[in-house]
């Protein structure tokens, strides 16, 4: 007899339900590639362990709440929470690091992918991207690094996907103009 395979809308149910063994199985399923992800847009380690444990105890507690984003399922709206928990996480630590101390600042690593995108794209165009805004930066390493589609980054950005698309073209337009 072939096991029936369990799907995440269905673990989902169950931890609706208070089931802790769903609730261990669609971490064990989930985690690794949430880990991934959050770790291309962040190097600290423990700010990414720190997120991701907020993340899964944000399933724990709303797991009834899940309707699927726009055609992303589960793993759509894992990756909502947890971007949504990373971006949280580094706006509180940046309020931290706004109260002056007698301590001297201590620098944070450039995460995985300001490097990548650093050794990828050096020069002009480095500094160009550099000198974009920071959502239009956010849309060009959804869409260009990660590779993700405009519904994909809307839903990880939390914008409508409009949003998205206007964001992409204003970016093109400022590289272009910086670049010319």
């Amino acid at each position: 007899m072939k096991p029936t395979v369990v799907t995440e809308e269905q673990l989902l149910r169950r931890i609706a339900r208070g089931d802790r063994d769903a609730f261990d199985e669609l971490y064990r399923r989930a985690s690794p590639y949430l880990g991934m992800r959050l770790r291309r847009r962040c190097a600290d380690e423990g700010l990414v362990a720190e997120v991701l444990q907020d993340t899964f105890l944000s399933v724990w507690r709303t797991a009834g709440s899940f309707g699927p984003v726009r055609g992303a399922g589960v793993a759509g709206w894992l990756w909502t929470i947890a971007a949504r928990r990373l971006v949280d996480a580094l706006r509180a630590q940046q309020r931290v690091r706004e109260v002056p101390t007698d301590e001297p600042t201590v620098r944070s690593a450039p995460s995985a992918e300001d490097e990548a995108l650093a050794d990828a794209v050096g020069g002009e165009l480095g500094t160009a991207l550099a000198a974009l805004a920071p959502d239009l930066r956010e849309v060009l390493r959804a869409m260009v690094l990660d590779g993700l589609t405009v519904r994909e980054t809307a839903v990880l950005l939390g914008v409508p996907e409009g949003t998205v698309k206007t964001r992409a073209r204003r970016a093109k337009i400022a590289l272009r103009g910086t670049l010319s």
